[in-house]
């Protein structure tokens, strides 16, 4: 049972791991019964037949069985199954596999499939007399050798000829090798061959009239080279941020430093191994034997070299090809032995040991192409931590109902550690999220703040413009308790802790804090004040507001006050000027009030709030590169007051699109909506305030589903928002498997 037709299975990553196995059974790839025993975890190697196969077995050892979908070798179509426990392998080689079928997929050839058994004789005279002799017996050679293997005769295969050579020994004496060439059919042959070699041993010794004393096949399969080759084009290659003429003259640098460093090509050949080694364990090959055989040719022409090489096309495309030994096999007792990989066969659909070796010289070029793309545009490990802290959450042993909250905690914090995971882990299993962790102290008050996403009109508002924003839930907590002896403020989530001084503040969270400490006329006494934020700071995302209404409301109800809405926004309005100098007030408006709204700066109330029937489907994601509100705003108006005229033009187009979009946002007209997004971010790149990170991830979203997608929020960095219908989840997971961190909150709750 065989996938021929086709390889995509689009959301596949996104499935359980129920749905995916229910797919592969609707598909044709696996039966029923199989699915069944891979559920139920019977598809893997039994104890008792472990303990026949090694020495000194005490159990069974697991790992990973995947499936890397979108190749096409040689106009066909399939499925491979990898066995790996490290992250972004599989996502690797399904990226690039995508990429190349678009262009045709693999083209990999396998001119012969040779193993060589060698036999060494010593204590000769002379090699050159000794080596004509057993020429002279070559055929009687062959024939005997294949005596031995009847059976292998009958399948077709056999001694096909016999080389020899002479080597000088490090003592000065002379050796020779004789070097047998078999077909092994569709075994990988390691024992036929070793059997061959013992069955020819005494004749040469008869013949040469030297003592042979190796017999024994060689692991450098040069009589076995696969040859893959893939194009793409120009257009393919480019990822948001980086045009497709640098990710291809990248590649290509990449590759000649490579081939002069055996620093680098050790690095460059194990990552084309991490996806040829995958396969073979999950094909039930010698991972070991082709490990060898592929450094050894790597380092065949006297220096350590890559094993692939890439270059540019006439067309200005990326051509790649790698050129390596593979000998694998298909049939034996040890492929049989093992279920898993009988399973990953069957998968595989590989009719021939030479077909297997080419899926996997398709695959090892696959995993360059990927590896080479993410190392010379965003670097490897942004999206390799990402991936890591899957695995650092199950090792943490996160409940399924809890594991993308630890995930998502893990890559939010940068914390990608199992000590984090434990705390994350604890946290959810008391009920409560990680940021409330923490119990109050005795006496304490609490306040609440939403922060804010600008869906449309960011920097026009400071103009007096409209923008369309939406609230975020439960953004930042404070917890204000009164002391007897200093004021703190401690803020674990941003990383800040800080004695304040209310007469004369230090800037930021102290000066905000100072300030409204003297407006409420408690400047002369102590307290400590705890921020917990479900938000990062200097993101886009209204922190500095939020903190600053959080804070209020704590003393509000610390000191039972009773301050109307209309009083928290106003003196939270004071704070943001502490922030940004000139802010449009929408931000202090969304922390307050928390509703969406479509606002403008001249009325500075709330005015114009949007009655939702639902949460929009949106994903925020942070680029991790702090953006600074007041300098953007600063270089926004050197830039308006130089050429007035053309930004009061883009201030008034990007108002049309806050309006419309409002009653786009109201009717649910979503497509209509994400278009608008798109126009409007746009136009602030057109202003500037975008930059190489926001637009890639602009650009991943926009891929993955998102039917608009834009910077929100100053920008300078910060973070980006998508409108995704229907593809919140592949929008998330494309993101993440990138390296940029999701916000893990509802728009509104």
């Amino acid at each position: 049972m065989t996938l021929t037709d086709d390889s995509r299975l689009p959301g596949f990553y996104r499935m359980s791991i129920d749905e995916r196995l229910a797919l592969l059974v609707a598909r044709g790839v696996l039966s029923g019964e199989d699915a069944k025993c891979l559920a139920n975890g019977q598809r893997v190697l039994a104890r008792d037949t472990a303990d026949k196969m090694i020495e000194n077995v005490i159990g069974v050892f697991g790992l990973p069985f995947a499936i890397a979908p979108n190749f096409r070798i040689n106009g066909r179509d399939c499925l491979v199954p990898m066995v790996t426990e490290e992250p972004s392998i599989v996502a690797g080689v399904s990226g690039a596999a995508k990429l190349a079928r678009e262009s045709g997929g693999f083209t990999v050839t396998l001119d012969e499939s040779l193993l060589i058994g060698q036999v060494q004789v010593v204590r000769i005279g002379d090699p050159d007399a000794a080596i004509a002799s057993l020429r002279a017996y070559k055929d009687e050679l062959v024939r005997l050798a294949n005596v031995a293997q009847p059976n292998l005769l009958a399948r077709g295969g056999g001694v096909r000829d016999i080389e020899f050579f002479r080597h000088r020994l490090p003592d000065e004496r002379w050796t020779i090798v004789l070097h047998l060439l078999v077909d092994t059919c569709d075994a990988m042959g390691a024992n036929l061959v070793n059997t061959i070699c013992e069955a020819v041993a005494r004749r040469v010794e008869s013949i040469s009239g030297g003592t042979v004393v190796l017999r024994i096949l060689s692991n450098l399969a040069d009589r076995s080279l696969v040859t893959a080759q893939v194009t793409l084009p120009l257009s393919q290659l480019a990822i948001a941020g980086y045009p497709g003429e640098q990710v291809r003259d990248g590649i290509v640098l990449a590759t000649a430093l490579a081939e002069t460093d055996p620093y680098r090509a050790a690095t460059h050949n194990k990552g084309i191994m991490n996806g040829i080694d995958a396969v073979a364990i999950a094909t039930g090959n010698d991972w070991r034997a082709i490990e060898a055989g592929a450094h050894a040719y790597a380092a065949s022409t006297g220096s350590y070299r890559s094993l692939s090489r890439w270059s540019v096309t006439g067309d200005g495309g990326l051509h790649g090809e790698l050129r390596m030994p593979l000998k694998v096999g298909t049939a034996g007792g040890a492929l049989k032995t093992n279920p898993g990989a009988a399973l990953g066969l069957e998968i595989a659909g590989a009719a021939s040991a030479r077909e297997l070796a080419c899926l996997m010289g398709a695959v090892g070029l696959a995993q360059n192409c990927a590896a080479l793309r993410a190392l010379v545009t965003d670097g490897i490990q942004r999206g390799h931590m990402s991936l890591h802290a899957r695995s650092v959450a199950a090792a943490a042993g996160a409940r399924p109902e809890h594991f993308e909250q630890v995930v998502r905690g893990l890559i939010q914090s940068g914390d990608i550690k199992s000590r984090k995971a434990s705390e994350l882990v604890a946290a959810l299993e008391a009920g409560s999220s990680p940021a409330d962790s923490e119990a109050p102290a005795p006496g304490a008050a609490i306040g609440t703040a939403f922060g804010k996403v600008i869906l449309l009109g960011e920097h026009a508002v400071v103009y007096d413009r409209h923008a369309l924003a939406l609230p975020l839930a439960r953004a930042v907590t404070a917890e204000v308790v009164e002391n007897a002896d200093a004021t703190r403020i401690n803020m674990p989530d941003w990383n800040f802790v800080q004695n304040v001084v209310p007469q004369n503040p230090d800037d930021g969270a102290a000066s905000v804090l100072a300030l409204i400490m003297r407006h409420l006329d408690v400047g002369n006494r102590h307290f400590d004040v705890r921020i917990r934020a479900r938000i990062p700071a200097a993101m886009g995302l209204g922190a500095s507001a939020a903190l600053a209404v959080a804070i209020i409301r704590a003393f509000d109800r610390l000191l039972g006050l009773n301050l109307d809405n209309r009083a928290v926004d106003r003196l939270a309005f004071e704070c943001e000027k502490l922030a940004h100098g000139t802010p449009s007030g929408i931000d202090n408006n969304l922390a307050t009030y928390g509703e969406p709204v479509l606002y403008t700066r001249s009325t500075a109330t709330r005015t114009k709030p949007i009655r939702l029937v639902e949460t929009p489907p949106i994903v925020i994601a942070s680029s991790g590169e702090r953006g600074i509100t007041r300098d953007q705003v600063a270089g926004v108006r050197t830039r308006y007051d130089k050429n007035t005229a053309l930004y009061d033009t883009i201030f008034a187009e990007i108002d049309e699109l806050s309006i419309a979009g409002a009653v786009a946002l109201r009717e649910r007209d979503y497509e209509t909506l994400g278009a608008m997004m798109n126009v409007c971010h746009g136009f602030l790149n057109a202003i500037e305030v975008s930059t190489p990170t926001l637009e890639k991830m602009i650009g991943i979203a926009r891929s993955a589903g998102a039917v608009g997608a834009k910077l929100t929020g100053a920008g300078g960095g910060g973070s980006v928002v998508a409108l995704c219908p229907g593809t919140t989840e592949s929008v998330t997971s494309a993101l993440e498997t990138a390296g940029y961190p999701v916000i893990a909150m509802d728009a509104a709750e």
